[in-house]
């Protein structure tokens, strides 16, 4: 009997922010396809048919987008999560999708491949409790969910602890597959101290009635959480690599193409332009003359980057115009952006430290030596605007001419620099 699967979608991904501000982080493009879509496609990959997801912030663009899954080939139904009450509450509201079969519970904000997700069908199949949850061994542990395991057993999950000590190293991956004893077990699951019913804890009450968690050990390589926003860039650099190159659209005589790109059904690469794969570029997208992208970009639907442009390891979203002299790299650009000429966005700092941004309220270290900007959709710049590292941007705000955006921007501002003009009278 196949398994179904059920893939939590329900959360904004504050985090992410500004990218979240006008979509789910499940819909946020990486290497040309939401987050979502990757997901829904390694699961086709191992057979599996038939979804639930559990959907609320901004629904409607998940659902509009999938439908209901027959252009993809699977059958896609949804079922909502009305405000912020945890995983556990989410898988919760599959009990009647899935009856009494077991079945499959994926975190909808994961990078995963199809090997991933055969490793805990696998699992699943020699476990004699059938009931799994995936583990991966990351260098951030006390970011994670820790589970400590007896050989393949689960016995004991740490959220995020202060210390790790003898804990180790192995996360909760978000993946499990479940029998129908967990909604029993959600039922007598508290709230956290987050206020949320946290499937975790459910977890934790089977272990003490006696059931065995059997551990699905999975490689890093084919498993990534997407929680911070650079962390965008390495997940698109992932899906990059692995991308075979396709040429759909129109190159003009001129161009010179490098490594492996996409190009796009409608998309145009005019001559002058310079492009070094791994690349994608969306549909009808027109890219040049005379400029410069470069490796781990993806360019979404309708896009624009001119003349004397450089756009590198970056994300533009649909829409987005960059149409002469401007520089972007590392960067994760909104769609419906304007960018004027001259403007630049740094990604390295002078004294060559890691870049540091503010993520949940907090100063976070990024870990990465180039770190650009983060902006939100329908973003516009006038002329000669630049952006030091690390900066974000909220949606629909207005940046005028010659402003150096040195800290985080709101939403919705109009931001102008202050000049002041002295005259003298000329000597004749």
């Amino acid at each position: 009997m196949k398994l179904k699967a059920v893939v939590i979608a329900a959360g904004q991904g504050v985090r992410l922010l500004p990218i979240t501000e006008t979509k789910p982080k499940h819909m946020v493009p990486i290497g040309g396809k939401p987050v979502i879509e990757h997901i829904v496609d390694c699961l086709a990959s191992n057979r599996i048919e038939e979804l639930l997801l559990v959907v609320g912030y901004r629904k409607e663009t998940i659902q509009q987008y999938l439908g209901n899954g027959e252009q993809i080939g699977v059958k896609v139904d949804y079922v909502v999560q009305a405000g912020v009450l945890g995983t556990g509450h989410a898988v919760g509201l599959a009990e009647r999708y899935v009856g009494d079969g077991d079945f499959l519970v994926v975190n909808g904000d994961l990078l995963i491949t199809p090997e991933t997700i055969g490793r805990v069908l696998k699992t699943h199949e020699q476990s004699p409790s059938k009931t799994v949850m995936a583990v991966v061994p990351v260098p951030n542990a006390k970011e994670y969910g820790i589970v400590s395991l007896d050989g393949d057993r689960v016995v004991e999950i740490a959220e995020k602890p202060e210390s790790i000590g003898a804990l180790g190293n192995l996360a909760n991956a978000g993946l499990y597959v479940f029998k129908k004893n967990i909604f029993g077990a959600i039922e007598e699951t508290p709230k956290s101290v987050r206020g949320e019913f946290e499937i975790t804890d459910s977890v934790r009450i089977l272990i003490e009635k006696g059931v065995e968690i059997h551990a699905a050990r999975i490689d890093p390589s084919g498993w990534m959480d997407i929680g911070c926003p650079w962390d965008l860039l390495e997940a698109n650099k992932r899906v990059l690599e692995k991308a075979k190159p396709k040429i759909d659209g129109e190159v003009e005589d001129g161009a010179k193409l490098v490594g492996p790109i996409i190009v796009s059904n409608g998309a145009r690469v005019k001559s002058g332009a310079y492009i070094e794969g791994p690349i994608f570029i969306g549909e009808y997208s027109e890219i040049g003359p005379n400029c410069h992208i470069r490796p781990f970009t993806s360019i979404g639907k309708n896009v624009k980057i001119g003349n004397a442009c450089e756009v590198k390891n970056s994300i533009i979203m649909d829409g987005t115009k960059i149409p002469h002299l401007s520089y972007v790299g590392d960067s994760v650009i909104g769609e419906n952006c304007n960018f004027g000429a001259g403007t630049n966005i740094a990604n390295l700092r002078l004294d060559d430290k890691t870049v540091r941004m503010v993520v949940g309220g907090k100063l976070v270290d990024s870990g990465r030596r180039k770190l650009g900007a983060i902006v939100g959709d329908n973003v516009k710049t006038a002329i000669n605007v630049s952006f030091m590292p690390g900066v974000k941007v909220g949606s629909n705000t207005l940046i005028g001419s010659n402003v150096i955006v040195h800290r985080d921007l709101p939403s919705g501002v109009l931001v102008l620099q202050k000049q002041e003009l002295e005259f003298e009278k000329q000597r004749m």
